[in-house]
């Protein structure tokens, strides 16, 4: 099965066949690439994770008895939640009473459920189709009480999927202050902070809405160091961040004379005490939440370092928790690189080295990319005129910023390549415009939304002579 449409565009380029170990780097980039894809299906994850065992729901380190509920509810949002679904709805079958679940437009045909509603709605930036999907999860919790259990589904895409501005805001405000963030390179979590303070249903609220039934979550984390309250925003995770944090994220990046009014007025107010804050850990709304993160980037990490170990490399987690300016994560990966070919510190050629988590990117151009083409390009120019090295790039959810690729694949040869066509690399990633460069050298990586959502993933590979294989495929690693 392959999910990386044109390899052969990826690794056809003549020049590249003048250099075997630049093209074999590509290839193994690509494998380990697609061996994480089809690894870290969300069905398949959550089924490893919850299942069964006579009455009890066993899902990570919590057990419950599915003949105490009266009712057993599933609500959810985000990315991966259809594929989350299904496998719950395998494991609980008729037991399940009723649910509702907020996917992105376009992809609720793609699974079969029996007995979860789904919704569909807009990302990354919310419309009213995500108002009302907020409303029809509130609407089907209203009425709990003690004897109902209710499961959340809840992986990244979440915080725009769900959108129930407070009153006061409207969606307009929303949407301009999210994209202004956005704009100016706020990390997920920052981002989050705004959020949560400017809705009604993210920040610990839909805890308060579901309270007193039990509530387990179950989540796919597509953010550093798997907070709760940052996953999603944290519909039903206790909040530490405050309107104070959420003002002071607004000021941080100059955006206060340009935000919204009303938004500026809501946070305000609220740090006056007029406006309710969002539930803290002490809350009683909290004694029957449970959340089990099960999937991560640490997780995709894992797989991608075991299948260039199946394939005979050495291999290096470097991090999971990368963040910062994407460009400038690129350029350090690259200078990585370069210090491996000169002195084989941190670890000999043939290897590859793993690099997960999330940069940002600080839009001042007026082109189009993502962060993951942003994160190539600064790499490409790092290890310009390098032998045997490939660098990959992509987000696991297989949409990278405004744009139809999931990332994009570099060499020693692609800043050469990119000037043989008349573009100026320099100048193309000054404007933000790192989609026209990968567009011109062929060199994007596609897979289509994927369905899955464990934040982005860069591998390093490095090769020497003595790797280069006259084979057209290389062996495919392993799928577990």
């Amino acid at each position: 099965m392959s999910l990386i449409r044109n390899r052969g565009q990826l690794l056809g380029d003549r020049s590249l066949d003048d250099v075997p170990s630049a093209r074999h780097a590509r290839e193994i980039a690509l494998n380990v690439l697609e061996s994480v894809l089809l690894s870290i299906h969300p069905k398949e994850l959550l089924q490893k994770a919850v299942y069964v065992d006579d009455t009890f729901l066993v899902a990570g380190k919590v057990a419950l008895n599915l003949d105490f509920f009266e009712r057993v509810l599933v609500i959810g949002a985000g990315k991966a939640v259809g594929s989350m679904a299904e496998g719950l709805e395998d494991i609980l079958a008729d037991r399940i009473d009723d649910g509702i679940i907020v996917v992105p437009r376009g992809s609720a045909q793609k699974h079969r459920l029996r007995r979860i509603n789904q919704h569909e709605a807009s990302h990354p930036i919310p419309n009213e189709d995500s108002v009302e999907g907020a409303r029809r999860i509130l609407k089907a919790v209203d009425l709990v009480g003690t004897k109902d259990l209710v499961i959340c589904l809840f992986s990244g895409g979440a915080s725009s999927l769900l959108a129930l501005p407070r009153e006061g805001i409207s969606l307009a405000d929303k949407q301009a202050m999210t994209q202004m963030l956005l704009n100016s390179g706020a990390n997920i979590n920052e981002l989050n902070t705004v959020r949560k303070h400017l809705s009604g249903i993210k920040g610990g609220q839909l805890a308060v809405r579901c309270h007193p039934a039990t509530v387990v979550s179950l989540i796919l984390s597509d953010v550093t160091r798997d907070r709760l309250d940052v996953i999603a925003s944290g519909p039903a995770a206790p909040d530490p961040t405050t309107f104070k944090d959420a003002l002071s994220v607004i000021e941080k990046y100059g955006l206060v004379k340009s935000s919204p009014q009303p938004v500026l007025g809501i946070l305000q107010r609220g740090l006056q005490g007029l406006v309710t804050e969002t539930p803290k850990e002490d809350s009683e709304v909290f004694q029957n939440v449970h959340s089990i993160v099960i999937g991560n980037n640490r997780l995709a990490c894992s797989v991608a370092t075991r299948a260039l170990e199946g394939l005979g490399l050495g291999s290096l987690l470097l991090t999971s928790l990368a963040d910062g300016e994407a460009r400038q994560t690129g350029q350090f990966l690259g200078a990585v690189a370069k210090e491996i070919a000169a002195s084989g510190n941190p670890i000999a050629v043939p290897c590859g080295l793993v690099v997960g988590g999330e940069t940002t990117v600080k839009v001042t151009g007026h082109g189009k990319g993502g962060r993951n083409q942003e994160m190539a390009l600064g790499a490409a120019l790092a290890i310009d005129g390098l032998e045997g090295v490939a660098i990959a790039c992509i987000n696991t959810d297989g949409i990278d910023g405004p744009t139809d690729a999931a990332g994009a694949i570099v060499d020693g040869l692609t800043i050469q390549r990119s000037k043989d066509l008349g573009l100026d690399p320099i100048a193309l990633l000054a404007d933000n415009d790192s989609y026209r460069f990968f567009s011109a050298l062929g060199d994007h990586i596609h897979t289509g939304e994927t369905g899955t959502n464990l934040n982005d993933l860069a591998v390093v590979i490095l090769t020497d002579s003595l790797t280069v294989s006259t084979q057209e495929e290389l062996p495919e690693p392993p799928f577990h």
